[in-house]
């Protein structure tokens, strides 16, 4: 049975509506802190000599940093009360491991994957309440729009791990190197400290990053041995797990850093080497879909073409 259009435009407007009262009720909440937040900003901005108004200031800011994440923080906040702990704890766990590329906490990440799901499924839904008539392919919205819901809501999810995936294939990719540059520096009379500062100075990636955010922590008063843990946990490789692991051990056993360090960095070049190895074992399976579906067909077409022509010329004279 066909559900009549003024169901579905109720339900539209039920959303909305919600939508809507979610958003004011957090403005309301959160309206005191904007303004402390407006006014330090309007303090800094005097003192430097360049902007004097609150409008000027909110006109100077990209529509994200104005409009969107003020929204999904305040949303975020509210949902927050409601959502499990745990699930707050693993978003941030994954944020932290992707290197925090949003700028923003938990509950603000879960309440984006709500609005792209609204978002998203909204839009498919007003498409089809109002279709063209054109489309040549029949589509059943009541499959479609639950899909596109569901896939705006995991579509945040599925950003994130990649984030994270690339993150860990780059820190992997720079640790010989840098564990050379440590082993270097520490060789020759840096203290570990100031060997993971050379390292975060020479260059700009994330193992760099996550180097400074760790002296950093140190420098506020953070023990070692924590920061280095800490920084093991940020970024979720086996490799660096070892690595930080080694390094702890020889800080209390008295061991040598030097010895360790340069044990560490045959060991982090002998794994990039073996896998190196691998992926190139794995290259031939990777060509033979390409080959058998791109290579192959051309080269049949090649031979057998002249071949077809001549039996269609020869039996057609008959």
């Amino acid at each position: 049975m066909d559900i009549p259009a003024w169901v579905w435009m109720l339900v539209v407007v039920l959303v909305i509506g919600g939508f809507i009262a979610l958003v004011v009720a957090a403005s309301r909440e959160t309206s005191s802190e904007e303004d402390d937040l407006l006014a330090s900003r309007l303090i800094e901005f005097s003192e430097r000599g360049e902007i004097t108004s609150l409008e000027e200031i909110e006109l100077s800011q990209p529509f994200r940093e104005r409009v969107i994440v003020p929204l999904l923080l305040r949303v975020g906040d509210i949902s927050a009360r409601f959502t499990p702990q745990k699930l707050i704890e693993d978003t941030e766990l994954k944020i932290e491991l992707a290197g925090n590329p949003i700028r923003m906490g938990a509950p603000a990440f879960l309440a984006s994957r709500f609005f792209a799901a609204i978002i998203i499924g909204g839009l498919l839904f007003v498409v089809f309440l109002f279709p063209s008539g054109n489309s040549p392919v029949e589509l059943n919205p009541y499959i479609i729009v639950p899909l596109a819901t569901l896939f705006g809501f995991f579509f945040p999810q599925l950003w994130l791990q990649s984030k994270i995936d690339a993150r860990q294939k780059e820190i992997l990719k720079a640790m010989p190197d840098a564990l050379d540059l440590l082993t270097i520096c520490v060789e020759a009379g840096l203290g570990f400290d100031a060997a993971m500062a050379k390292v975060s100075e020479k260059w700009e990636n994330e193992l760099s990053l996550a180097f400074a955010r760790s002296i950093k922590e140190v420098q506020l008063g953070k023990l070692r041995r924590e920061a280095l843990k800490d920084m093991s946990d940020r970024i979720g490789l086996a490799e660096m797990t070892s690595f930080i692991a080694a390094v702890i051990q020889s800080e209390q056993l008295g061991v040598s850093m030097a010895r360790v360090l340069r044990i560490q960095s045959e060991q982090m070049r002998m794994k990039r080497r073996q896998r190196a190895e691998a992926e190139a074992q794995k290259a031939p399976i990777k060509m033979l879909l390409p080959m058998a579906f791109l290579t192959f067909p051309a080269i049949f077409i090649v031979l057998l073409t002249p071949a077809m022509i001549s039996l269609t010329n020869n039996f057609g004279d008959l």
